[in-house]
């Protein structure tokens, strides 16, 4: 009896596992299905986006030149002014009294020139007359100009920091800004500093005005590149002529660097490496699939530009890709 249940038990032994060989093989020569699109060079503008806050073309910050009371404000915080229109007029107590001085001096004056011409006075006391007088006279020509302030430039009136009756006290009387037109600094990259040329037109959208693009130009590039940074600071100017874009405003410059043959890539075929910012296609060439790094440029709707790591004529898989590996066959099924 034991001698007959041991045959059997041994074939099923052999049957099983000539089954699990046959069923490892077929699985291990089962190639991964995929999808690839055929990629190509085309001239991709080459653009970038900086940000930047407005800012007004001049600010004035007007002030009298010495502690004083002030008078009457005549301007008011959103007015439009004009260059040379007043803005406040100082107590003038000190003027008059300058005044008086200066008119006793020139008294004085003419009372010592008449007798130093006939030689009843000394050169000595005449050139220390005439200095008093001039002393007097460049005092009263300095509070004259500070008893009424003056707007140096046409602008808004954008703060007013006293009331009438108060003490001058440090703090400038009013800001006036310049806001047609107004500017704009940024941070370009090193790589750019022989691209970028005055006179040069940009882009720029204001996040209160949604997609709406203003037009701007280069106004001014300073020189030197800051070494912590690699950036050097470009101003970019806005016209501004109907007032729309103020001072504060955030803004979005875009700049055009003209055009580059890159190859461009659909977005289904970038693979973002875990725990790094690199970025992988894979290129399927002769049935196998190898991992490519890539450098990305702008990202166009639902396609990148990829500066390097793919060819022009590669076939890049959009589909498929979660079960693949470096190296892997797989199988076309477009």
């Amino acid at each position: 009896m034991k001698t007959r249940n041991v045959l059997p038990l041994a074939v099923l032994v052999l049957l099983t596992a000539c089954s699990k060989d046959k069923g490892t093989t077929e699985k291990q020569d089962e190639k991964v299905m995929v999808k690839v699109e055929t990629v190509h060079v085309q001239d991709v503008e080459q653009t970038n986006e900086f940000t930047a806050t407005v800012q007004a073309n001049i600010t004035n910050k007007i002030a009298p030149q010495s502690p004083v009371r002030i008078e009457k404000l005549h301007v008011e915080v959103g007015d439009h002014i004009r260059a040379g229109q007043l803005l406040a007029t100082m107590d003038a107590t000190n003027l008059k009294q300058t005044k008086i001085q200066m008119d006793n001096q020139e008294v004085e004056f003419k009372r010592i020139d008449e007798l130093y011409r006939v030689g009843g006075a000394s050169k000595s006391a005449w050139d220390a007359q005439k200095t008093a007088l001039d002393v007097s006279r460049e005092a009263y020509r300095n509070l004259e100009e500070n008893n009424k302030l003056l707007s140096p430039v046409s602008g808004v009136v954008t703060a007013r920091n006293y009331d009438n009756g108060d003490m001058y006290g440090g703090t400038e009387v009013y800001v006036i800004e310049q806001i047609r037109p107004v500017k704009l600094i940024v941070n370009v990259s090193e790589s750019f500093f022989t691209q970028v040329k005055k006179g040069m037109p940009v882009s720029v959208k204001l996040d209160v005005y949604g997609d709406e693009v203003f037009e701007g130009k280069v106004s001014l590039l300073y020189p030197t590149i800051d070494p912590a940074t690699r950036t050097f600071p470009v101003e970019i100017r806005i016209d501004n002529n109907d007032e729309r874009v103020r001072p504060g405003m955030f803004a979005r410059v875009t700049m055009n660097f003209g055009t580059k043959p890159h190859v461009v890539a659909p977005d289904q075929a970038i693979v973002k490496q875990a725990g790094s910012g690199d970025r992988y296609i894979y290129v399927c060439k002769n049935g196998r699939v190898s991992y490519n790094k890539v450098e990305l440029g702008r990202r166009m709707g639902n396609r990148y530009e990829v500066i390097s790591g793919v060819e022009d004529g590669d076939q890049v898989v959009i589909a498929g890709i979660n079960r693949l590996m470096n190296g892997m066959e797989v199988e076309i099924v477009n």
